[in-house]
């Protein structure tokens, strides 16, 4: 049990380590102030432009994904290698624990984003198959919506049912698949009031589907 908790509470601490707010720290700049007030990819391009996001993304995809792939298979001084826990589940484990990192950063006063890109560097180092129908489900959800929110959590609820078709029998990653489902939908609570009031933001130029009266807006 000693590596399954030290690894998870490792796994926590680099899902702490926010892209956008570090890179914002560089810039004197606090996105959590500014747009829709998240410490995510989107709130980032909208806020700081194309290559401030583009670095937010690939910190915290790749913090997932080395929590997922990398952690796990560490042979830590004093920890060791349990035979007793199982790799799927340490590995499940660890995922969990960057993603609550990410959206609850001890590192900034628990405010944090709201999980997408680091579930996707999850995935990535967990199985790298269950990408392709998330990424298609939110493409196509964005496309007909605009709504990167509502694509997010509609492609995030997609996972159990990918795990079930892809690589069926793995308990582990398919109760992973169930506990994000539920908790996207979580963090993105308030683009759901938003969504209901008519405030949200749109992706216009994801929005393929838009009516013209949108353009004239």
């Amino acid at each position: 049990m000693l590596e399954l908790a030290v690894k998870s509470l490792i796994a926590y601490l680099l899902g702490s380590l926010m892209g956008a707010l570090m890179i914002g720290a560089l810039r004197g700049v606090d996105i959590r102030t500014l747009g829709s007030g998240n410490a995510g990819g989107t709130n980032a391009l909208r806020t700081q432009g194309k290559l401030f996001a583009l670095g937010v993304v690939v910190i915290d995809v790749a913090k997932g994904w080395l929590a997922a792939r990398v952690l796990p298979g560490l042979d830590l001084p004093g920890v060791g290698i349990d035979p007793a826990i199982g790799r799927a589940w340490l590995a499940v484990a660890c995922a969990a624990g960057a993603t609550l990192g990410h959206v609850y950063p001890v590192w900034w006063e628990f405010r944090g984003g709201k999980g997408a890109a680091t579930i996707l560097g999850v995935l990535l180092g967990l199985e790298p198959r269950l990408l392709a129908p998330v990424l298609g489900t939110w493409l196509l959800v964005v496309m007909v919506t605009g709504f990167v929110g509502l694509g997010t959590m509609i492609a995030v609820a997609t996972l159990p049912a990918a795990v079930h078709v892809l690589v069926p029998g793995q308990a582990a990653l398919l109760a992973f698949a169930i506990a994000m489902a539920v908790f996207v939908v979580y963090t993105h609570r308030e683009n759901i009031a938003r969504m209901r009031a008519g405030t949200e933001n749109r992706a216009r130029r994801l929005w393929l589907l838009r009516p013209r009266a949108a353009d004239r807006g």
